[in-house]
C-alpha cells in the first residue's frame, strides 16, 4: 500500500509467533486525505511493532520533558478521543497502538491539525510491543477503550482482558499508574471486573469496588456514541497499579 519505510506495514499482526490473537486486521478503505497523512507524518511520528526494537519512553517524546509521563492507549479506532485527550494534557505523552490503517491516517491528520507533540502511533500486536519493546515500570497508564468483544463463547479467549495481559501491563507500569477499560457489552465488563478484580498487582479505584463512573477526562468515543444508541450501558474499570 505504502513505499518502504513510508507507511505502516499492511501486514502486522503476522510474524513467526503462533498464538489467540485478540485482534483482525480490517481492511478498509484508506481516504486520499489519510493516505497522505500517513505518507508525510507516519516516517517522523509513526511506529512499527517489530518486537525487536526496544523503546525508551524518553525517546519518543522530545518536546517533552524527560521523565514525562507516558500513557498507552491499546485501540484507539478513529482516534478522535485519543486527540481529545492528549490535547487536553500536553504534558503526557500518548502511545496509541493499532492496526486500522484508516484510523492510523485519520489520527495522524487531527495531530497535525491540533499541533500535537505529545502523540506517536503504532502499528502492530500491542501484547508484542508491551512484552518485547517497553522497559519495566515505564508507563504512567494504560487504556483499553471498546475492545472487540468477541461474544461469543467459542470467542471468548480472544478477548485482550485476560489475566495474562494483565499482569504483563502490571509489568510495564509504575506504581500508582492507572489502568482504564471500558466497554459497552455488559457480560465483558462483568469480565473485565472479574479479572481485574483477581489480578494481584491492581486495586480498583471505585469506591466500595464494582464499576467506576466515566471520568471527566475519557470523552465520548465514536463506538460509545454507537453503544449509547444501541441503548447499551457503558462501564468504566480504574485499577490502580499496586507499589
Amino acid at each position: 500500500m505504502f513505499p518502504p519505510g513510508t507507511g505502516p506495514s499492511p501486514r502486522p499482526a503476522e510474524g513467526h509467533e503462533r498464538r489467540v490473537r485478540s485482534f483482525v486486521p480490517r481492511r478498509s478503505r484508506v481516504t486520499e486525505a489519510q493516505r497522505d497523512a500517513l505518507l508525510r507524518l507516519w516516517p517522523r511520528h509513526g511506529i512499527e511493532i517489530d518486537g525487536r526494537t526496544p523503546l525508551s519512553p524518553d525517546g519518543l517524546f522530545p518536546a517533552l520533558p524527560a521523565g514525562a509521563p507516558v500513557v498507552l492507549e491499546i485501540g484507539f479506532g478513529m482516534g478522535e478521543a485519543t486527540a481529545e485527550m492528549a490535547a487536553a494534557d500536553p504534558e503526557t505523552g500518548v502511545l496509541a497502538a493499532d492496526v486500522h490503517t484508516p484510523g492510523q491516517g485519520h489520527l495522524l491528520r487531527l495531530m497535525e491539525q491540533r499541533g500535537l507533540k505529545n502523540l506517536r502511533v503504532a502499528n502492530g500486536d500491542a501484547v508484542t510491543l508491551l512484552r518485547d519493546m517497553l522497559p519495566e515500570r515505564s508507563l504512567a497508564g494504560v487504556r483499553v477503550f471498546f475492545p472487540d468483544p468477541w461474544p461469543k463463547k467459542r470467542h471468548h479467549k480472544r478477548r485482550i482482558i485476560q489475566p495474562e495481559f494483565v499482569e504483563l501491563c502490571a509489568s510495564r507500569m509504575a506504581p500508582g499508574a492507572v489502568l482504564h477499560c471500558a466497554t459497552d457489552w455488559e457480560p465483558y465488563a462483568e469480565h473485565m471486573l472479574e479479572v481485574l478484580t483477581a489480578g494481584p498487582s491492581f486495586e480498583n479505584t471505585a469506591l466500595g469496588g464494582g464499576f467506576a463512573a466515566r471520568p471527566d477526562f475519557r470523552p465520548l468515543t465514536r463506538f460509545e456514541r454507537q453503544g449509547l444508541a444501541k441503548g447499551h450501558r457503558v462501564r468504566d474499570l480504574l485499577f490502580r497499579r499496586l507499589p
